[in-house]
């Protein structure tokens, strides 16, 4: 038996997904989608700063995180209904306090019950800013 796979909605779509939550409260804008591989990017603006005047790590795993996780949902097999993180890890090596910081997310595995996505986060000059791997469990309907 063979089986369509889901479509891969445009960038925009993407982008327009998350509007009304966190994804559009923070700004993240995807650049690129395909299967296996999604970019995105985020405006560095006041709010999103820590007390130190630093990018927040939190806003820097919410770019991440929500990059690979509308990569899982492209690649969700037949019949599953959606997904939940089991894991998640985050490196920092560097910060931004301005500009445009951008993520590159990529399926390193998409079987029937779990995915796991790496992605890296990029400062607005291109230095490696943080590498970031999660654990997504596929879930079915009961």
């Amino acid at each position: 038996m063979t089986t369509t796979p889901r479509p891969v909605p445009s960038p925009d779509d993407l982008t327009a997904f998350g509007a009304g939550h966190l994804p559009g409260l923070i700004g993240i804008r995807f650049t690129h989608a395909e299967r296996g591989l999604l970019r995105s990017e985020l405006t560095v603006r006041p709010e999103l700063l820590a007390p130190n005047g630093f990018l927040h790590a939190a806003s820097v795993v919410a770019l991440a995180d929500t990059t690979c996780g509308y990569g899982t949902r492209i690649l969700l097999p037949e019949g599953a209904q959606s997904f939940t993180t089991i894991e998640l890890k985050s490196n920092h090596l560097g910060t931004a306090r301005d500009g445009t910081v951008t993520c590159e997310a990529r399926s390193v595995h998409a079987g029937r019950t779990t995915q796991v996505w790496d992605a890296e986060v990029r400062a607005p000059d291109g230095k490696l800013m943080a590498l970031f791997r999660c654990t997504q469990a596929v879930l079915y309907p009961r």
